[in-house]
């Protein structure tokens, strides 16, 4: 049902569980209210448009971002897309902290970030539609597109986050479906020396094959030391960070996490700060909240380190991307391992989870 006159509903042919989703499912994000639709990675065909929509029609296929934005505040107009100003109401409310300024509404990802119902259903309702949904030729699949919803532009940001061309080295920590995204980009940029590190055989040998990237498996070795061992003692130019705060950390952090006092473990970032070299660049795709124990800022200070992060400016980078898809410079769907119908979402969130059958990433059909 359309609400305002930029408005359109439209008919789900695709979508998919992010590990984003998981940190809604393990309930580590607060906001969730019952009844609330997940799902921010879907697209399909346009079945309604409100009277002020000029970008898309009834009939055209879309893929669209999960980031909300209006196009026209200050950071829309800056291609900020994620810290759009008006269509995100609900952040500091939750938070109770009014010096905070809430970023964009995005798709399924609770109250906290708007409360928009999600594409994990038959049809959504897609508010700015004049700012974010982009026609997909029919010649591409769903599949091959769908990811332009969030994971593809995520990768791609943390690698032009990251500063990284031709000539460079570059270590991507967690080999889930970011990290894969990035290591692919960073491929299609240039990027010829790519460390993965995970502690799933599944998917680094999976990086390995796709990407050309050297696997490290962080439960049999130490990875910032053997990244600064294989660097003459020097670390890698930049590193990316697609782990995030539900890294697993030591005996402490786990306990002050479950008590809440803290809200994100800082195990991923202290690697990355460990295995990059002197002026280099941290890129954080990975979702982070709250307080964290054991972050080591005298450690990037000495170091020169840049680090950047936060959520994606999906639209910036949408169209850019389709056309790489479109002339076979990327194939984003390489990454699937498992199909299933909508009906069976609750079990394709299980298998995701507990990392079951190999699984990399699910796609659902209505």
């Amino acid at each position: 049902m359309l609400r305002e006159p930029d408005d359109i509903l439209l008919r789900v042919t695709a979508t998919a569980i992010c590990g984003s989703d998981l940190h809604l499912y393990r309930g580590k994000v607060p906001g969730m209210k019952s009844g609330d639709i997940l799902g921010h990675e879907f697209m399909g065909e346009v079945v309604e448009a409100g009277s002020g929509v000029n970008s898309v029609r009834p009939g055209d296929r879309v893929v669209v971002p999960f980031v909300i934005a209006c196009g026209s505040c200050f950071f829309c107009d800056k291609q900020l897309f994620a810290a759009c100003e008006t269509s995100n109401t609900g952040r500091g409310a939750i938070l109770n902290k009014k010096s905070l300024r809430p970023g964009a509404a995005l798709f399924g990802y609770t109250h906290l970030y708007g409360g928009v119902p999600g594409g994990q259903a038959e049809y959504v309702r897609v508010p700015r539609a004049n700012v974010g949904p982009l026609r997909i030729p029919d010649a591409l699949s769903d599949e091959q597109v769908l990811f332009l919803s969030d994971i593809l532009p995520t990768g791609y940001q943390a690698v032009l986050n990251a500063e990284v061309g031709p000539g460079s080295t570059l270590a991507i920590f967690g080999a889930g479906p970011v990290g894969l995204m990035a290591a692919a980009c960073a491929r299609m940029l240039g990027v010829e020396d790519i460390v993965m590190i995970d502690h799933h055989d599944y998917r680094l040998d999976f990086a390995q094959r796709t990407y050309g990237a050297a696997p490290i498996n962080f439960d049999k070795v130490d990875a910032a030391e053997v990244i600064v061992e294989a660097t003459h003692g020097r670390g890698v130019d930049a590193v990316i960070d697609a782990v995030g705060f539900e890294a697993k950390g030591s005996a402490l952090e786990t306990l002050l996490t479950k008590l809440k006092i803290e809200a994100s473990s800082g195990k991923a970032l202290r690697q990355c700060i460990a295995a990059v070299r002197r002026g280099g660049v941290i890129s954080v795709p990975g979702v982070y909240a709250g307080f964290m124990h054991g972050f080591l800022f005298g450690d990037v200070f000495e170091k020169g380190l840049t680090i950047k992060g936060g959520q994606t400016h999906a639209q910036r980078f949408m169209p850019e991307l389709l056309e790489h898809i479109g002339n076979g410079k990327l194939q984003p769907e390489a990454i699937i391992t498992h199909r299933m119908p909508l009906a069976q979402a609750a079990r394709g969130y299980e298998v995701f989870n507990g990392q079951e059958e190999d699984c990399r990433k699910v796609v659902l059909t209505p």
